[in-house]
């Protein structure tokens, strides 16, 4: 068996995700409803989720602290209705999310439950969009510079300011993040390499950077509260690309991963590395597909995310389990 599931982060997001697998499966609509009532008691949540994921409007959907649990739930909820529609999916050997998808994939490893992922993540989306005023941080993508020569040019570019990679995505493409002045000093020193572009991103916040340390400190405490589990699959980290499955250390790694760089490239290594020849992205949007295509062309990627791609995963499950 050389299959891995894995989930999207934010930026997937989008009005009406998953509307027909809702329509179609009670196992969804109940992940629906658990999220809707988990976040009922937090007055800032919106009431309810999952008429935002479905209805909108798009503005408020795409807020951090709405998207996060967003997509936490629409990803739980895909899941429940493909082992509804496949009670007999066998687990995979390995799961892993982009940034904000490894809380759904500690949920899929029973780690974590729904309620508690989709509270924590609507707390963690509000302190990383707190953390820094509006104007002061940002972030770019950057692609054509390696991954050393840009950490060069990052501590060029500081001046006491802070930028740095944020997120390690694929061969050649970098986010950085940081002091809007840093990461724009850090464009400019970028763009003057050969063969190298620099996009701005329209992002609330700086991720995954310094900035967000006061974030980290509200995850750690909300954590603290939190019954998290072993998990029961592996779930591969983000700030290491590392196997885990300890209690403790998730909640370690959930706190570091807050200011800490996502290593998707090395984390799709590492998948590669121990064997696994398909995936399942399980979510809406088929990012990490593109992206494991560029990183290691050998895995087979199936993207999860409606009711067709739900019945085509039993064929592609099965491939798995002859490879």
């Amino acid at each position: 068996m050389t299959l891995a599931w894995l989930f999207p982060g934010q930026g997937s997001q989008s009005v009406g995700m998953a509307k027909d697998v809702l329509a179609a499966s009670a196992a969804a609509r109940d992940v629906f409803e658990r999220a809707d009532k988990a976040l009922s008691e937090t007055a800032t949540a919106p009431q309810p989720l999952s008429r935002l994921i479905l209805e909108g409007p798009e503005e408020v959907l795409m807020l951090t602290a709405n998207a996060q649990p967003a997509l936490v739930a629409t990803s739980c909820a895909l899941l429940a209705a493909l082992r509804e529609r496949a009670p007999d999916l066998p687990p995979p050997v390995l799961t892993a999310g982009h940034s904000l998808g490894e809380y759904t994939a500690l949920v899929a490893a029973g780690a974590l439950s729904l309620e508690d992922a989709v509270r924590l993540v609507h707390i963690r989306g509000r302190a990383m969009q707190d953390a820094v005023p509006p104007g002061v941080g940002a972030m770019s993508a950057v692609m054509g510079v390696a991954a050393d020569r840009l950490a060069a040019l990052c501590d060029q570019a500081a001046e006491g300011e802070i930028v740095a990679p944020a997120n390690f995505n694929a061969p050649g493409q970098i986010v950085v993040a940081g002091h809007a002045g840093a990461v724009a000093r850090l464009g400019a020193l970028a763009s003057a390499e050969k063969g190298a572009r620099v996009i701005a991103l329209k992002v609330s916040a700086p991720f995954h950077c310094g900035l967000m340390a006061p974030a980290a400190g509200v995850v750690a405490s909300e954590l603290e509260r939190v019954d998290l589990r072993a998990p029961s699959i592996p779930v591969v980290a983000n700030v290491d690309a590392a196997p885990n499955s300890e209690a403790a250390r998730a909640k370690e790694l959930l706190i570091r991963q807050i200011d800490g760089p996502v290593r998707w490239e090395e984390t799709v290594r590492f998948l590669a590395s121990s064997g696994v020849t398909h995936a399942l992205e399980i979510g809406p949007g088929k990012v990490l597909a593109g992206l494991v295509k560029r990183i290691a062309k050998d895995i087979k990627v199936l993207s999860v995310g409606d009711c067709a791609s739900i019945d085509a995963a039993q064929a592609f499950v099965a491939d798995a389990c002859q490879t």
